[in-house]
């Protein structure tokens, strides 16, 4: 059997990053072997990982495609899967079609998107119950006008909370500038940058508020319920998803892949 390739174009901070180094751990986990390929360097140490300068495709290689676009399906024998965490960023009826067939991470993205594709939900990262009592809401995502940082940041203050903790790299300089530095001037917002660590991101917090115009997988709600953490979302960044534990995503992943 070939090696399971997965190749991302995004490999920093986020998400589908993380979703993607989760997959890799779990198909190594269970002796199968995985390398998760990428541009940038960030998750270089969290698995088994490699830059895609450094790629090979071999005959019978296995590929799991995120975030890219290919002239054509690439010459192996496995089976090539498109991995789709995105919606109106990854368009896929615009896309000439490079797969085998497409995995969605929830049902609601892929009524989206109107394409047919296997749902099997994003592995979430082993967290401990939160016990801590901060006196501190949090904000977890970049910071974009699509995550609506500033409505979070509002509602948190709104609600009572003097201090809000945003975790989060700053995606868009103008909207920050325009929404959300006014908040951290006068020191009612502090910035964290981006958390490798999880259990310390959720242990500095209470409460997390999310506001996001749309999701496709709502990693931070999974979260939060895993440690215990007082989650107040709103019905658009709440997909309709329903989680596996790792033996489900493992055996589904198995069964796309048509491996076993």
């Amino acid at each position: 059997m070939g090696s399971i390739k997965i190749i991302s174009g995004h490999t920093n901070p986020g998400g589908s990053t993380v979703a993607n180094i989760n997959l890799c751990n779990l198909f190594n986990e269970h002796g199968l072997g995985a390398v998760f390929y990428g541009p940038h360097d960030w998750h270089l140490d969290q698995c088994r990982a490699d830059k895609t300068s450094n790629l090979v495709i071999n005959g019978d290689d296995f590929l799991i495609v995120h975030y890219l676009v290919m002239p054509e399906r690439p010459v192996t024998n496995g089976k090539v899967i498109l991995s789709c965490h995105e919606k109106h960023n990854y368009p896929i009826a615009k896309i000439k079609c490079f797969w085998d067939e497409i995995h969605f991470v929830s049902t609601s993205q892929r009524e989206w998107h109107q394409a047919e594709g296997v749902v099997i939900p994003n592995r979430i990262t082993k967290l401990e119950p939160n016990v801590a009592n901060t006196g501190l809401a949090g904000v977890i995502g970049s910071i974009q006008p699509h995550k609506q940082t500033h409505i979070s940041i509002r509602r948190a203050l709104n609600d009572g909370f003097s201090k809000v903790l945003v975790y989060g790299e700053i995606n868009d300089p103008d909207y920050y500038a325009l929404r959300i530095k006014q908040y951290v001037d006068s020191g009612k917002v502090e910035l964290m940058a981006f958390e490798d660590d999880k259990q310390k991101m959720y242990d500095s917090v209470e409460v997390v508020y999310h506001s996001s115009e749309s999701e496709t997988f709502n990693f931070i709600r999974a979260e939060c319920a895993a440690t215990s953490t007082h989650y107040y979302g709103t019905d658009t960044a709440d997909p309709d998803v329903t989680l596996y534990g790792d033996k489900e995503i493992f055996d589904a992943w198995l069964e796309l892949l048509g491996i076993r």
